[in-house]
């Protein structure tokens, strides 16, 4: 099985009822899109700062999972957050998930989320501690 399809069978049902959908994984990278669908956004038809958050989490906890040794877990510790613009309802926006930092009980991620356009709609940085 390929790492993608890994992914997507380990992926928890919030990330995958909200549509997060990887398109690429490898330990320094993790790309995915989602779809800006009405029921993620607040009015007026701008995906909701929430929904921006989680796709976010999403990539970060996927990105540690590649880069775990056999039999390690992880949860998010922190999460920061600069909105920049909005990403209108019925486009889709990407995430690029970066390493800062991989050490062995924490690692922090860099999350740059555009839109369709290549615009900066956030910035998301987040540390996830290994259990």
């Amino acid at each position: 099985m390929d790492l993608i399809a890994a992914i997507r069978e380990r992926m928890p049902p919030f990330s995958s009822h909200i549509g997060v959908e990887i398109v690429s994984a490898e330990p320094d990278r993790v790309i995915a899109e989602i779809e800006v669908k009405p029921e993620l956004c607040t009015t007026p038809a701008i995906m909701h700062g929430g929904a921006i958050m989680a796709f976010a989490d999403t990539l970060g906890a996927v990105a540690t999972i590649i880069n775990l040794r056999e039999g390690q877990g992880t949860t998010t510790l922190e999460s920061k957050t600069n909105f920049v613009s909005g990403a209108q309802a019925g486009t889709r926006v990407r995430g690029e998930t970066t390493p800062i930092h991989r050490g062995r009980r924490t690692q922090v991620w860099q999350t740059r989320i555009t839109g369709a356009d290549g615009k900066l709609v956030a910035i998301v940085t987040q540390t996830q501690m290994v259990l």
